[in-house]
């Protein structure tokens, strides 16, 4: 996963829907970037639980003027709002996505492998513009820290992805597929090493984050 701009990814989910009357050599692909209000787990840490929600009024002024449909955010472009191939658009439940993969060769194995249930979660990368925290102390003694977004400044990519941070997220379809990892002459499982190593990073930096501001009161229940 590109670790650049200071963004963030998160995973959400993503499915096929049949084609309508005129439109059946369209490769349609749907889901959730984002939903609202319903935490997820980041990691834990030595007494502590790290979580995360999005409020519904995150991306009331978030700049989505360009944004890229991927696979791992990273590498090829399968769709992209300013071509109108990626519409994504916010209703009550969350940032719901829209994704027309048909374009491509690659694109249309994309789409072969979400319907055949090969890959079946997305992410989305951003930057945060807003964010609060909270405390709560749990029976067990366990500290959970949430952190919730409340303002997303821009949005960059939403991604089809292997391994989701967020194992939440959906995406599918119902054909039989061969991989895309064959496609690629091994740039996804590079791409996918990579990621994973942004993934410890930033898991890192989190959690010496957490620690010095619960040393220093930073996080207040």
């Amino acid at each position: 996963m590109p670790n650049k701009d200071n963004r963030e990814y998160r995973n959400m989910k993503l499915e096929t829907r049949d084609a309508i009357p005129g439109e059946e050599e369209r490769k349609i692909v749907t889901g959730y970037a984002s939903t609202f209000e319903e935490p997820y787990k980041l990691f834990d840490w030595d007494g502590g639980e790290y979580w995360e929600v999005v409020d519904r009024n995150a991306f009331d002024n978030t700049d989505m003027s360009d944004v890229i449909f991927q696979y791992d955010h990273a590498g090829r472009v399968f769709a992209r709002t300013r071509n109108e191939t990626l519409t994504v658009t916010v209703d009550d439940h969350g940032l719901k996505i829209d994704a027309d993969l048909g374009g491509t060769e690659i694109g249309r194995e994309l789409f072969e492998e979400i319907r055949g249930g090969y890959t079946d979660r997305m992410s989305f990368g951003f930057t945060v513009n807003g964010e609060s925290e909270d405390r709560e102390k749990l029976e067990n003694g366990v500290v959970k820290y949430t952190r919730r977004i409340t303002s997303v400044n821009k949005l960059y990519d939403v991604s089809a992805v292997s391994l989701p941070a967020n194992d939440g997220t959906e995406i599918g379809a119902d054909a039989t597929a061969r991989s895309i990892r064959s496609l690629s002459d091994g740039v996804i499982e590079k791409d996918r090493a990579e990621r994973l190593e942004a993934e410890r990073v930033e898991t890192e930096r989190r959690r010496a984050l957490v620690r010095a501001k619960a040393l220093s009161g930073g996080i207040t229940k």
